[in-house]
Formats: C-alpha cells, sequence, structure tokens
C-alpha cells in the first residue's frame, strides 16, 4: 500500500492535486475518514472512489449481498468493534478475515480486528449505505447499544423492579436503554411506520412496525429479552404510566420531535403471558393532516364532496373499519369549510390534529364527558358545523340527528363495510327510518390500499382467470406492479391512497330507508342512479397505474360481485 496518501489520491484519476490540497488541509470532523470527506466535498462520486481505489491498492470492491455475508465470520468479531469501525465481517477462510469497509486508510481499524480476531485481515471496500444496511440486517436495530449495556452489565434485571423512574429520569440522557427506545421510534419512523409492536415471547421479544397497513418483523439482536423489563418501564416512563403496575392495562403518550416534524406517540400497554405488551401509535402532524385534494379522490368524487361539505344542514358520515382512514378524510372536510363565517366544533378521542379555527375537544369518560354528554352542551354553542369523533350508541345517534334536522352540517364515522350498511347500523340503534331518512344526506366508505412503489414499477400481464374471479371489467388495460427493491422494503408498494364509495340520499332512495329496505337493495338502488362501488372505485386506481389487481381485491369486500347487478 502506498505511503503518501496525496499520492494515492492522485493515482485513482478522479482528483485534481488542488482538491487533494485542500481536502488535507480542510479541518475534519474526529473521526471522520478522507473517503468520506471526499464525498462530502462532492469532488467525486462514494462508488467511483472505492472502485477506484481498490484498484490502486490492489483490494477487491464489494456490494453487500445475502449470500456472501457468513455467520462464523460476524461470531470472530465483537459487536463493539463492527459498530465502532462502521464495518462488516464477510468471511472467514483459513485463519484470514474477509471485511467490507469504508475506510481503506484507517490503519487502527485494521490492526484492532486482527488483534481481538487473531486472524490476517483483508479488506473488501464498500459504500457506506450498503454496510449500514447489512449492520441493521444481521446485527438488529439498535444492536451497538445493547452491546454496551452488556458490557457494562449495569442493570439488575433479576430485580422485582428491574429499573426505576429515577434511574431513567437521572439526567442521563446517553443511558443504553435511554437511547435504545429512541432508536426503535426513530428506525419506525424512518420506515414511514404507523404502529410499533413490542411483544413478549417466551424466548425473545419480538419487534414489529406496521408498514402501509401490513405488519414487518424487524430484525432485533438475540440478548433482547434480557433487557425487556427495562426497555417496557422505560416505555411506560416516556408516556406518564405507572411503572410499578404490570396487571392492568395502561394508556400513555409521548411527544416527539425529529428533523422539524412532531410525532404523537400513543403507547397501550396491556398484560400477556410472558410480560406487558407495548403498543405505539405514530401519528405525524403532517401525514395525518391532508388537503381534499389529497385524498386519492377521483374527479368526480371530488366534486360530489365539495357539494356535500357546503350542504347548510345534515349529516354526513364516513364509515370503514380501523385504520382505513376516517379521520383524515373528516379533517380535510373540514379544513375546506375552514373560515372566518363558520363555527366549527368538533368532539373527537383523541384530538389527532389541531385545526387552527376550529374549536375541538377532547372525549373524557373518566369524568362523564361523553361523545353523548359533550354533544350535548355543544348545541348550546351555536355551532354551524359539528364534527362528532365516532357514533358509537343511540345518545349519541339521536343527537347527531337532532342537531342535523335543527339546521347544523354534522360529520360523523361508523364502523361498517360499505356505504349502505351504516343505515343499517343507525336503524339496528334504535333510530326511526324516518329520522334516518330525513336527516342523512351522504354515506362515504372508504379504504386504504397500498400504492405501487415508483422505483421498481414494472408492467405484467396477470391471469386472466383471476382478472375473470375478481371481476375485473372486461376491456383494453395495462398493468402494474412492483418488483421490489430496498426503497420499498421488498414489499412493491410505497404509500397509499384512498378509495371511495359515496351513496348520496338521492330522493329515490329515502323512501327505501323508510320501509327499513336491506343494505344490499339500498346499495342496488344507489348503484343504479350511479354510485361507484369500492371495488369499481379500486379498477379506476388500476387502471391508472397506481395500485394491482391483488391489493384492490385484498381490501374490497367479496360479495360486492354480488351487490352489482
Amino acid at each position: 500500500m502506498p505511503h503518501n496518501l496525496r499520492e494515492l489520491l492522485l493515482q485513482t484519476g478522479l482528483v485534481t492535486e488542488a482538491q487533494v490540497a485542500e481536502l488535507l488541509a480542510a479541518p475534519r470532523t474526529p473521526g471522520e475518514s478522507f473517503v468520506t470527506a471526499l464525498v462530502k466535498s462532492g469532488a467525486v462520486g462514494e462508488e467511483k472512489l472505492l472502485e477506484a481505489l481498490a484498484r490502486v491498492l490492489r483490494l477487491s470492491y464489494t456490494r453487500i449481498t445475502e449470500k456472501e455475508i457468513d455467520a462464523a465470520a460476524r461470531a470472530k468479531v465483537p459487536t463493539k468493534v463492527v459498530f465502532q469501525y462502521n464495518i462488516m465481517p464477510m468471511r472467514a477462510d483459513n485463519g484470514t478475515l474477509l471485511i467490507a469497509a469504508n475506510d481503506p486508510f484507517n490503519l487502527a481499524m485494521i490492526e484492532s480486528i486482527r488483534l481481538v480476531t487473531k486472524c490476517r485481515v483483508n479488506l473488501a471496500l464498500c459504500p457506506e449505505a450498503d454496510i449500514a444496511k447489512a449492520l441493521k440486517r444481521y446485527y438488529g436495530v439498535g444492536a451497538e447499544t445493547l452491546d454496551e449495556l452488556l458490557q457494562k452489565n449495569v442493570l439488575d434485571l433479576d430485580s422485582p423492579v428491574a429499573i426505576t423512574k429515577e434511574d431513567l429520569e437521572s439526567g442521563d440522557q446517553e443511558a443504553s436503554v435511554v437511547k435504545f427506545v429512541n432508536q426503535i421510534i426513530w428506525e419506525a419512523f424512518k420506515e414511514r411506520a404507523t404502529d410499533i409492536h413490542l411483544e413478549p415471547m417466551e424466548n425473545d421479544l419480538r419487534i414489529r412496525y406496521r408498514v402501509d397497513g401490513v405488519l414487518h418483523q424487524t430484525p432485533v439482536p438475540p440478548q433482547l429479552k434480557r433487557f425487556q423489563a427495562a426497555i417496557i418501564s422505560r416505555i411506560k416512563v416516556m408516556s406518564n404510566m405507572d411503572i410499578a403496575e404490570r396487571r392492568l392495562p395502561q394508556d400513555g403518550r409521548i411527544n416527539v420531535r425529529s428533523g422539524g416534524a412532531e410525532i404523537d406517540v400513543r403507547v397501550s400497554t396491556i398484560p400477556t403471558a410472558y410480560g406487558e405488551s407495548v403498543s405505539l401509535r405514530l401519528l405525524t402532524r403532517s401525514s395525518i393532516f391532508l388537503g381534499l385534494e389529497h385524498l386519492g379522490l377521483s374527479h368526480d368524487d371530488e366534486k360530489t364532496v365539495r357539494k356535500l361539505v357546503d350542504l347548510p344542514h345534515g349529516i354526513i358520515l364516513v364509515t370503514g373499519p380501523t385504520g382505513s382512514g376516517k379521520s383524515t378524510s373528516l379533517y380535510a372536510f373540514l379544513s375546506t369549510i375552514n373560515s372566518i363565517d363558520q363555527r366549527i366544533i368538533t368532539i373527537e378521542e383523541p384530538i389527532e390534529y389541531e385545526l387552527p379555527g376550529v374549536n375541538q375537544m377532547n372525549v373524557k369518560p373518566d369524568i362523564g364527558l361523553t361523545f353523548a354528554s359533550g354533544l350535548r352542551h355543544i348545541l348550546r354553542q351555536d355551532p354551524d358545523v359539528i364534527m362528532v369523533g365516532e357514533v358509537r350508541d343511540l345518545e349519541t345517534a339521536e343527537i347527531a340527528i337532532r342537531a342535523a334536522l335543527t339546521g347544523h352540517l354534522v360529520f360523523s364515522t361508523l364502523h361498517t363495510n360499505d356505504s349502505a350498511g351504516a343505515v343499517t347500523r343507525l336503524l339496528d340503534m334504535g333510530i326511526e327510518p324516518f329520522l334516518v331518512s330525513s336527516s342523512v344526506e351522504a354515506l362515504i366508505a372508504q379504504r386504504l390500499i397500498r400504492t405501487i412503489c415508483q422505483t421498481c414499477k414494472e408492467e405484467y400481464k396477470p391471469d386472466p382467470e383471476f382478472l375473470k374471479e375478481v371481476g375485473f371489467p372486461e376491456g383494453p388495460a395495462k398493468f402494474y406492479r412492483g418488483r421490489g427493491c430496498e426503497e420499498c422494503r421488498f414489499t412493491g408498494f410505497k404509500g397509499r391512497s384512498g378509495i371511495y364509495e359515496i351513496l348520496v340520499m338521492q330522493e329515490n332512495l329515502r323512501p327505501l330507508v323508510i320501509e327499513r329496505t336491506s343494505s344490499t337493495v339500498l346499495k342496488q338502488a344507489a348503484i343504479a342512479n350511479g354510485m361507484k362501488t369500492l371495488r369499481d372505485d379500486g379498477w379506476v386506481k388500476v387502471k391508472a397505474g397506481l395500485t394491482t389487481v391483488e391489493e384492490v381485491a385484498r381490501v374490497t369486500q367479496e360479495d360486492e360481485d354480488l351487490a352489482v347487478t
């Protein structure tokens, strides 16, 4: 290896003498390598530089793939050394270790590995991002933090209370448990996860993220189970829960700021056979709030919604299962009509996004502030528009209908599978059919579908039999899917959009409600009026190249085929 760094960099042919002189003279961040500094300066790309350095130094250049990683090599190098020098052990063969590294000039790193493993060390130059992905995949999130804990042996996890509130609030923000929990939340935020689940198993602590509505297990270090009690205690302290109470479910919340973004984390714990299971719901303020034009409504549906939200009175109900984006839609509707001449009051559980100019109230059942009691008081506040988080019972439904009949526009949600099913639900609650008929203006059913990753999008031909089976309309259409890449965690999907079924209560439908007609007949009549079903709207998104046939079939009901006649 040439000893003169200036000469070596010039031999690559990628930088000029002036650039090398400037780099060598410039102050560097402690621990920052020449390679990183040169790439940051913008003089040369990382891959080109590493390939050229490998050629000059007679080293190999690699892009880490799963096949190249050898478990025996990983076992030889301590976790602390791996993360200290940001390297990835790749192969162990006849007393020689092949190490993927980003900095060929770090002689201290080579000497440390040689001393600790008693092996000869060969370097393979590799991009920094590849090493980071490999470290996460093979060592798990926060592995270096847990390694610190194991080395220090500072926590007595066999004691009845593994870690006290005072211990965790001692002011040492670099404490390893604190750092690990922060890493878990930060990793979830980076992955666009909406939920984090920490699930105690018999022999390990499983951590799963929900990304785009689907659960993915995240790799974690094998020794994580040893720190289960401390990690859960830390989360409970952060969310103002009682850390000594392990027998009862608890709820709390954490406010997190990251890169200018505010993340509201809702925390829930339940006792299970192997310890407390913890769920964290991540609500990013920017992701909750979308304008009407960003919901995924078709042009015609958006025009319909804009007419509905401008109505002077009546009820507009948004339906769908948990996690189908109902709250996001309601916020978008309210923001569309939010103006100085409208008094808007909401009652929610909880308030997920603060709308400027809107009076928002939180439900507090423990002190008697329920949806029904809150709604009763809202009516005395001279509102023009009311939003009720959810119609759960007869009392709430009756007050909401009375509000609609006395000149208020009311928005709310119901947990039903389709739009017509909301009428049946209201009648089952005990509301008189004539009240439902005269107060309900529209029922909007919605679902969230995953959208195709734009990085690996490709055209393909699905099985014609499958298209026939799911009822895809005949006619020419191009089909796309995601091949799977690092960007989308090899799922082929990145991001979500809504599909909608808007049942406007036209005059010919109101008599059907009064006659207590079944939801199927009501839905068929609405389709005859021109209503698109959830699946129909899904097929429009497929033809537009936004999603796949399989995804629409997954999230929409099978019986929709029966409803279309």
